[in-house]
């Protein structure tokens, strides 16, 4: 490494140096001033959750608009100052060193280093790591790619998954000669109800060859039992590709508690880093079960990043990662958790009963987090369901969002997030209430 590298690069970002030094636990900095945040008092989740003094110094970290109160947060989890910061200098940095770091030192000192932070943290091995520009693109490459496909194979998901994997599922009709089945969840929906379901559609497409899963679901917040289904899925040589986009950042889980081989996983929604970063897992012994991206030649056919091929990539995103981790560690992703339900159950309870109502998540609280929709008896269609955001955004400045695809009908999207307080939650139990009787 030059010295170029090692004076003005690796010494002016602390995160990449402690990550090249193997501290990746929740001990790792970002550049400039730790926030001045206090521990939580004791290991009981339930009480930290209810601290309002505590989250009230996490929520002063994130500059957002006071304008609205801002319930969409499913769709870009918002960057804490420290991570800003940090992004607004590796921004500069790129520019000012421009091609000469990125030809030079960027793959050793910064790609490289991040990917095994990654891999750490999700707790994988780096060659089963491929960093994304999010989800969507190591999906799409998993379920295109996907080698074992003979036609006449069925290809298996369900109505809650995002739309551009069903997407990805369609085309395999087309390009690899496979039978596409759609299922729908029940609703209300139960764990028993949903195993029934798969167990159900596999007897009834006993050539299904690969299921596609979404671990929560974008359009209701229904936690998915991955790992159950999973299991029940290679019982019959059915392959599993997990969507844990909205998943891995809220839930504590490894790859191998899903029991799937294959991951897309995003990185700018419950992580907090910069929009457009994720990453592709693939276990290893599986590698050679999906394609090279466009018969891609940068790396060995045995090299996961084979996998992936996007040309240049936003570099100062990618270096914010480390950042993203720390801020996140700090608060600790079982307290991260634990404050999320709390605040769901907040206004869910408060606006469960009230008439016409319909909460699209059960009361069990392993099925769901931070997300969770609401349906309003009667109102099922997209018309329907951007009005009531609208009248919501309106009259209470209150932003959500409309959200389809559901067997059952459209509805409306509620997505708390770390800078959320109860009197946000209140204005919007007031919001419902006033939709609810228009």
């Amino acid at each position: 490494m030059s010295e170029f590298s090692r004076r003005t690069f690796l010494n002016r970002s602390v995160p990449v140096v402690l990550a090249a030094s193997g501290a990746l636990s929740s001990t790792t900095l970002w550049a400039g001033a730790e926030p001045a945040i206090p521990s939580l008092p004791g290991s009981n989740l339930a009480e930290n959750a209810k601290n309002e003094s505590y989250w009230s110094d996490i929520a002063s970290q994130y500059n957002v608009s006071r304008d609205f109160v801002n319930l969409e947060n499913a769709y870009y989890g918002v960057m804490a100052k420290p991570i800003m910061e940090e992004y607004k200098k590796n921004i500069e940095y790129v520019n000012q060193n421009n091609s000469y770091f990125l030809r030079t030192n960027y793959d050793a000192t910064g790609c490289d280093m991040v990917r095994a932070e990654v891999a750490t943290a999700v707790g994988a091995l780096p060659e089963e790591i491929a960093l994304t520009r999010g989800a969507t693109e190591a999906l799409q490459n998993l379920i295109t790619n996907y080698r074992l496909l003979k036609p006449g194979d069925t290809v298996m998901y369900s109505d809650l998954d995002y739309h551009s994997m069903q997407y990805a599922m369609n085309f395999l009709k087309d390009r690899r000669g496979a039978e596409v089945a759609k299922i729908v969840i029940p609703e209300p929906a139960t764990k028993q109800a949903i195993l029934d379901a798969y167990a159900k559609a596999f007897q009834t497409y006993p050539k299904t060859r690969l299921l596609l899963l979404t671990h929560v679901s974008h359009r209701t917040g229904l936690v998915m039992p991955v790992a159950d289904i999973a299991t029940m899925a290679k019982a019959k040589n059915i392959d599993v590709i997990v969507d844990a986009a909205h998943s891995w950042g809220q839930i504590d889980f490894k790859p191998e508690d899903l029991n799937a081989d294959f991951i897309g996983f995003n990185l700018h929604k419950w992580i907090g880093a910069p929009l457009g970063v994720g990453f592709m897992y693939i276990k290893k012994g599986r590698l050679q079960d999906i394609d090279r991206q466009f018969s891609d030649e940068d790396f060995p056919d045995t090299d996961i990043r084979s996998r992936v091929h996007t040309g240049t990539t936003n570099t100062a995103n990618v270096l914010t990662i480390p950042a993203a981790f720390s801020f996140h560690n700090t608060i600790g992703v079982h307290n991260k958790r634990a404050r999320l339900l709390y605040l769901r159950d907040y206004w869910v309870n408060r606006v469960k009963d009230f008439k016409g109502i319909q909460i699209l998540t059960p009361d069990d609280q392993s099925c769901y987090g931070a997300i969770t929709s609401f349906r309003i008896a009667g109102k099922t269609t997209k018309a329907d369901n951007v009005n009531i955001s609208n009248q919501m955004f309106e009259k209470f400045k209150v932003f959500t969002v409309q959200r389809g695809g559901i067997a059952m009908g459209d509805c409306v999207r509620v997505s708390v997030n770390m800078a959320t307080n109860t009197q946000h939650l209140d204005r919007l139990v007031a919001a419902i209430k006033y939709v609810a009787n228009s």
